[in-house]
């Protein structure tokens, strides 16, 4: 991994802001950042970098052109349909489906992800084009918390990032066997990750891929 960190290598960072907003890497280098979430290789020698503290890192490659990008996604990314435009700049890239390798990384899981009634309610209309009934929701808590919990967790439900974003994955006709999605929840591992909805630290997991 060393040899990506020579002077041959250019670094590329964005100002992120949980927005849709995707950027070629020339425009995103060192010391000329722009406020992105996404990034995208359009030169050789190119280190695409995320941060992130419980959102996901999504990394895409085209085995065949080799042009790579990376998201910072989490619930407003998904609503606000990240992966739909960065999947359009590959399709004008000339990139066929069946080619697109994608990699979700570490990110809080949904059992540690819990928000209002509202917000969940709000996420799969915008995200995943479906209104979800209350009883789907009550169904939903009464399978996610014990009669241990107290009455303010049993107002809350939980939010699957990492579904949501295959589920749209696949709605781009992305084959499921090239997709690949980590399981270890930034919340829960305490000693490997950075967690903001944990421990609101300003501390992020630095997360990068190569042109």
């Amino acid at each position: 991994m060393g040899d990506h960190f020579n002077q041959n290598y250019i670094n590329c960072v964005s100002n992120q802001i949980h927005s849709n907003v995707i950027v070629f890497g020339s425009f995103s280098q060192e010391g000329s950042r722009t406020y992105a979430d996404g990034l995208i290789g359009n030169k050789c020698n190119q280190n695409l970098w995320i941060y992130t503290a419980d959102c996901m890192p999504i990394f895409f490659a085209d085995k065949k052109t080799r042009n790579v990008a990376a998201l910072h996604c989490g619930r407003k990314g998904l609503e606000k349909k990240i992966i739909k435009n960065l999947v359009k700049i590959f399709d004008n890239f000339g990139t066929s489906r069946d080619d697109l390798l994608v990699a979700i990384g570490p990110s809080i899981s949904k059992e540690q992800y819990l928000v209002d009634k509202m917000t969940f309610k709000e996420f799969y209309r915008k995200a995943e084009n479906k209104n979800i009934t209350n009883n789907l929701i009550k169904t939903e808590k009464d399978h996610c918390f014990s009669d241990s919990n107290h009455s303010k967790e049993q107002n809350l439900n939980q939010l699957d990032l990492k579904k949501s974003a295959y589920r749209q994955l696949l709605n781009e006709n992305i084959p499921n066997t090239n997709i690949d999605i980590s399981n270890l929840c930034t919340y829960k591992l305490k000693n490997e990750f950075n967690s903001w909805r944990r421990s609101k630290t300003i501390s992020r997991q630095w997360n990068f891929i190569c042109s």
